[in-house]
């Protein structure tokens, strides 16, 4: 398709939208009287107008039922949290028993490495990407100490080429065969943070595997946001927030897969708890722990109900869309922002230059040189939300749910008149 930098041509698309309609289920920050551009949702995802009602229900039952509510309530308490795993397995490319939502991200990232870090004297290091957000940094650090290994050693990141943004497969893949049978781990996010780059998790699983690793993913940017097919690919596990595409408010529960050939086994090292064990005779007090034959013999405390009524609301709309179209607009979506982007750079003496590569999601990362905090706070000021990164960069992240092609047009034009008055 050929693009027009025309506000025009933007309401034409947004008019050929197959998923207009959906801006209507979002709440949207305003400024200045007017619904703000939003570019945030890989970091936390606007509100969906139907998660009220799932919350409503829960504080009733509360009111009315009190503690009968684990088992009287319309969707009763004790396992309200099993309505989230068919839905979130269609969005991971899982098998509904891989799948179960708990605690939170790094939570559920330490409790999966009791299980998949097992490191001896010869098989004890762990492969990451480089500058990993922090959180996974710390967990790496942590883990790595706890063991009473030196994480200088022990930890091995894959940089990037000299004067290149992005990771290059080939290198992943050649440091995973390089550390060969030291190789204990590979742990990645998914899709980065910074950059917006997604891995190819196929290639690099299948390569981390080839050589005796465990291999698991920190899919925080990526649920909800590109194909993923967890259980085809064959990773071990991996875990993910909600918060972020899955816009199911701040902080709130993570998702865990494990892949099937774990489940329903008592050999399985892990740190466990009454909710892991068998609905069947939890209520028994047995000493012995007998495991769910599921992802959710991880679960070791009963589900923050209050907190997974948000998650389902958000996974209404996942059943209602499904991730195809989802995708087929962030593709269509991403692709005029990258397009009006570099229309304004034609128009402007500042350069733009996007950092994310073609193998991405709804992000892009964008350096902009000769500009600095300034034209952020512009932004900011006049109703575009966005996220700054040191030294120069802007993420943007158009969100298929509740994002327009009108958004993208209007977003170029004060991006334009920022620079041009150079506020």
């Amino acid at each position: 398709m050929s693009f027009q930098n025309t506000l025009e041509f933007a309401q034409a698309l947004d008019l050929a939208d197959p998923l207009r309609k959906y801006r209507e289920e979002f709440y949207f920050p305003r400024v200045g009287g007017k619904e703000v551009i939003y570019f945030t949702g890989n970091s936390l995802g606007l509100q969906p107008k139907r998660t009220q009602r799932f919350v409503d229900e829960v504080m009733t039952d509360w009111k009315e039922l009190a503690v009968e509510g684990h088992f009287h309530a319309d969707k009763p308490w004790w396992d309200y949290h099993e309505r989230l795993a068919a839905p979130l397995a269609k969005v991971v490319g899982a098998k509904t028993a891989e799948v179960t939502v708990m605690n939170t991200l790094t939570v559920n990232l330490h409790l999966l490495m009791v299980s998949f870090y097992r490191p001896t004297k010869k098989r004890f290091k762990i492969l990451c990407e480089e500058k990993a957000f922090p959180s996974d940094q710390y967990m790496f650090q942590s883990q790595v100490k706890f063991h009473g290994l030196d994480p200088e050693i022990t930890i091995v990141e894959v940089k990037k080429r000299k004067g290149e943004h992005h990771w290059r497969t080939e290198d992943v893949i050649e440091k995973i065969n390089e550390i060969g049978e030291e190789l204990a781990l590979v742990l990645i996010g998914g899709v980065n943070y910074y950059n917006g780059q997604v891995f190819d998790i196929e290639r690099i699983t299948e390569a981390g595997k080839s050589v005796g690793a465990y291999v698991g993913w920190d899919l925080a940017h990526a649920v909800g946001n590109i194909e993923l097919k967890l259980h085809d690919w064959g990773a071990d596990f991996a875990a993910w927030c909600s918060y972020k595409y899955m816009n199911s408010g701040p902080g709130n529960a993570s998702g865990v897969y494990i892949h099937e050939k774990y489940l329903d086994r008592k050999d399985i090292p892990r740190f466990e708890g009454w909710w892991g064990t068998k609905k069947e005779t939890r209520f028994l007090m047995k000493p012995e722990f007998e495991p769910m034959p599921n992802a959710d013999a991880w679960q070791i405390s009963n589900a923050p109900v209050l907190s997974l009524a948000p998650y389902l609301a958000s996974l209404e709309l996942f059943e209602e869309v499904g991730m195809p179209p989802l995708i087929a607009k962030r593709n269509q979506i991403v692709a005029y922002l990258e397009f009006v982007l570099h229309e304004i750079d034609k128009e402007v003496e500042s350069t733009f230059e996007i950092i994310t590569p073609k193998d991405r999601g709804c992000q892009l990362s964008v350096f902009l040189h000769g500009e600095g905090r300034s034209l952020f706070d512009f932004l900011m000021s006049n109703g575009v939300i966005t996220d700054w990164r040191e030294p120069n960069v802007i993420r943007l992240a158009p969100a298929p749910f509740y994002c327009s092609f009108e958004d993208m047009y209007r977003f170029g034009q004060l991006l334009k008149k920022g620079i041009l008055e150079k506020v």
